[in-house]
């Protein structure tokens, strides 16, 4: 255990911005339409082919390696604060677990009162099994989190090829009576389930509240539960960077530029390969749902790892310019843009505010990324000159310190 931490890692407030607005750029069909949504461009409405080239450009850059750079981030900061409030003589454990805690109240709220995307909760719970498992040593960390990363995809990879290969052949044709019975009841099933949520995602806030609270109330639990095969892998990873001084300049500029040419440039390649053969296809369903799920994690793993490094290496550099210090503050920011972006988004989509769901085209979406990406480099420099933290930020401290911590500058 280092004797000293640093209060700040720029290079991980840096990449965090990068990733809050890449997140954005994700999440964005999710709000504008149903779940299914994220899964096809031709979801509620067909969609131009304009409209499947702005999906195929966030499936290749943003979808699944966002995520996976976001949590890396969170193993990272978790031991960082861990180890600061060691250093100050507290106990880092007790403190990390009480801010995990108020994070799963967090949200849960996200979920319940606003969107149904929420990750928070999931980061809260599994940041728990992380935490409880970091004084292992980092080659044990590093080869765990490996072996259950690639075991739980590569599985999950095997046990969907059956629905896919039925679901091809549906469309080649060549499909058994059951085969083409089960694909029919598929179809029939997601644009039920499609039309159900824009009726609910349109209705008042209470309205939306009371159907969680009926149909969905552990939602939050079950999809950690779900993916805790790709979270806790992901959080011991971001640790073992950390611990090894990756974010903190101590890896050779040299091993940093090899990883990220040959991570982006892999993982590129298998994603750019998956997307032809799904376009061509025209996205099934069945298809999709297996390759956002298990066929692309390893090369999001990849794209994520050499984004991370690529923006190591930069951060020396970009942090001094006038992009980078936004950057920089939209990271510091990360909690209440990320939530602050759900509550700007719901109220334009959602049935309480401009009630636009279902109804925003693909290629119009991006003009509503480009609004938040505005909102938060915008913001969030001109109140880190004012006060010490974000709001959200500030108000978790707090909770977790059991006291007001200074908030203006």
């Amino acid at each position: 255990m280092t004797q000293t931490a640093p209060d700040r890692v720029a290079a991980l407030d840096l990449i965090r911005g990068i990733a809050v607005l890449g997140i954005l750029a994700v999440n964005i069909s999710g709000f504008a339409g149903p779940t299914a949504a994220t899964l096809s461009p031709h979801v509620p409405m067909p969609g131009s082919f304009a409209d499947q080239a702005v999906y195929a450009g966030t499936m290749v850059l943003f979808e699944g390696k966002m995520r996976a750079l976001f949590t890396l981030l969170f193993g990272a900061s978790m031991l960082l604060f861990v180890e600061r409030m060691d250093a100050a003589g507290r106990d880092g454990d007790l403190l990390q677990l009480r801010r995990l805690g108020w994070l799963l109240l967090f949200g849960y709220l996200h979920f319940l009162l606003f969107w149904w995307g929420d990750i928070l909760f999931a980061y809260a719970l599994v940041g728990i099994v992380a935490l409880l498992m970091r004084e292992l040593p980092a080659k044990v960390l590093l080869a765990g989190a490996l072996l259950i990363f690639a075991g739980w995809h590569l599985g999950g990879a095997a046990m969907t090829f059956p629905e896919v290969r039925a679901e091809e052949q549906v469309g080649l044709n060549r499909a058994e009576p059951s085969e083409l019975q089960a694909y029919d009841v598929t179809q029939r099933e997601v644009t039920a389930g499609a039309e159900q949520e824009l009726d609910e995602y349109r209705a008042g806030f209470v309205e939306q509240i009371r159907a969680k609270l009926s149909n969905r109330t552990f939602q939050p639990l079950m999809t950690a539960v779900a993916n805790i095969a790709e979270t806790l892998p992901l959080m011991l990873i971001g640790m073992v960077l950390y611990r090894s001084g990756f974010f903190t300049g101590a890896w050779p500029r040299r091993r940093l530029r090899r990883i990220a040419a040959i991570s982006i440039g892999s993982g590129f390649a298998f994603t750019l390969l998956a997307l032809v053969w799904l376009w061509q296809r025209h996205f099934p369903y069945q298809a999709m749902t297996a390759a956002i799920t298990y066929w692309l994690a390893i090369p999001h793993l990849l794209m994520a790892v050499g984004y991370a490094a690529l923006l190591v290496l930069a951060t020396p550099r970009l942090a001094a310019t006038a992009i980078g210090r936004s950057l920089t503050a939209t990271g510091r920011m990360a909690f209440s843009n990320y939530i602050g972006t759900t509550i700007v988004m719901t109220a334009i989509f959602y049935g309480w505010g401009l009630g636009l769901v279902g109804t925003v085209e693909r290629v119009e979406q991006m003009g509503f990324v480009l609004l938040g990406w505005a909102l938060m480099l915008g913001w969030s420099p001109l109140w880190l000159a004012r006060f010490r933290q974000g709001p959200l930020e500030w108000l978790w401290r707090s909770l977790t310190e059991r006291r007001p911590i200074p908030f203006l500058r």
